[in-house]
Formats: structure tokens, sequence, C-alpha cells
């Protein structure tokens, strides 16, 4: 439950940021950004890391999901989305070394929701079931 829950976090997320700054998104780019999140995420639980290194990590998921979604919703389905073809650097239109250099300065906030939502959402959630982890040596009595 809990990665879904980020899933869906980065997907509204990620739409409502598109819409901030270029006034529209599309429903693949929800899909994408949930997948992102998802996978900074998992990332971030899993590996004891600095933050530059999860900015770096998260840069390059973001990437590889942009090029992925890109060459599915851009190439093959031809629903032209976005086209990074001016920008110095790209690869097929769809990545570029620009974007990626945002995708990880993105990542600073993506953590951030990650962190807010382990400590407000999951660690809430854990204690209301009875299963909150204890903080020092068991009461005596």
């Amino acid at each position: 439950m809990r990665y879904l829950y980020i899933y869906m976090l980065g997907a509204v997320s990620y739409g409502a940021l598109e819409i901030a700054f270029r006034g529209q998104t599309h429903w693949s780019m929800l899909l994408a950004g949930g997948l992102c999140l998802t996978a900074i995420y998992a990332v971030s639980r899993r590996r004891k890391a600095s933050l530059w290194q999860l900015c770096l990590a998260g840069g390059g998921i973001i990437t590889g999901v942009e090029l992925a979604v890109g060459l599915v919703v851009n190439r093959l389905l031809g629903w032209n989305v976005w086209d990074y073809g001016d920008v110095p650097g790209n690869f097929l239109g769809q990545i570029c070394p620009l974007y990626t250099a945002l995708w990880v300065l993105l990542t600073v906030p993506a953590l951030g929701l990650c962190r807010l939502a382990d400590r407000q959402i999951f660690q809430k959630g854990r204690e209301r079931d009875g299963c909150a982890v204890h903080k020092g040596p068991p009461a005596r009595g």
C-alpha cells in the first residue's frame, strides 16, 4: 500500500508541476511521474547514500523513465507530448543533458515528498495500528 500511495503522490505532483510550468500536461506524464517517484523512493529507502548521490540517481531514474515513455508515446504512438529536438545534445528528441540536470535538481523536492510521506502518513498509520517502533528500553513494571 505504501508504494501505491507514493506512486499516486508522484503522479499528482508531477502533473501539477507540469501544469504550473507548461500550462498543460498529458495523462502519460502522470504515469511517468508516479513511476519516477516510486523508483526514487525505493532507492532512497534501500541505499545509504549522500544527498548528491541520491540526486544523481534520481536524475538518472527520471531521464530513463522519460526516455522509455517518450519512445512509446512520442515515437511509437506519435502523440507528440514533448520534443527536445531543438535542445543541444538531445537523443531522438526525447531526452537531453539540460533536462537531465533539471531532473537531478528536482530530486531534492522529490526526496522531501518521500520523507514527508514516511513521517506524516506511514509512521502515523503504524502508531494507530499499535505497531509503532518504541524509542528506548522497554518500561519496567
